[in-house]
């Protein structure tokens, strides 16, 4: 497997090449996940970050009645990681599991508080993917609050058609923040447009 997709990744989100992307692919791991394996579970304290070059993951933790409810999912060429647990080392109260067969890219903790360190361009990138992850956590955030559950379910159709195709119907109905029945009369009504 080669580290194409990770360096065409790094290189979209920083102007970066040659010994400095070089230094940080270097870094990265092969990592690989089958369906259902865990990448984070709660109760524990998360130690890697992951290049998600293909497959489908899902965030979840679980209510005050022990159900459990999707809070994000990561799609093909996206990072994955749980801020709060691998930054401010903190038990986490969610997991990461892997709805289809994964593979990807990852660095430990450790490695990439060097690299934080050490290297301008990596800090600048991992600065960048912070920010994106902050403002789709505000998005979805106030998609909760001010966009209707068709709206919401039109969002996700149109930005993560990969999560649609993977994610089971019952994990997309708790991210939406509605009923299964709900689910099933929204997508009646956009197969019907």
């Amino acid at each position: 497997m080669t580290k194409e997709a990770l360096i065409a990744f790094i290189q979209s989100n920083i102007p970066i090449s040659g010994p400095a992307l070089a230094h940080i692919v270097a870094h990265f791991d092969e990592r690989v996940l089958a369906k259902n394996e865990f990448f984070l579970r709660e109760g524990t304290i998360s130690n890697e970050y992951l290049y998600l070059e293909s497959g489908c993951m899902r965030a979840f933790t679980h209510d005050t009645d022990g159900n459990e409810v999707s809070i994000f999912f990561y799609a093909s060429n996206t990072c994955v990681f749980e801020v709060s647990s691998l930054f401010m080392r903190r038990i986490s109260t969610e997991n990461i599991q892997a709805l289809t067969p994964c593979r990807g890219y990852s660095i430990s903790f450790d490695t990439l508080n060097t690299l934080f360190h050490s290297s301008p361009e990596f800090r600048e990138f991992g600065r960048m993917m912070l920010v994106k992850a902050f403002a789709a956590f505000k998005q979805r955030s106030l998609e909760l609050i001010n966009k209707s559950a068709e709206a919401r379910y039109a969002n996700l159709l149109a930005t993560q058609r990969e999560v649609m195709q993977y994610a089971p119907l019952k994990h997309i109905a708790s991210y939406l923040g509605i009923t299964d029945s709900s689910l099933s009369r929204i997508r009646k009504e956009f197969s019907r447009k």
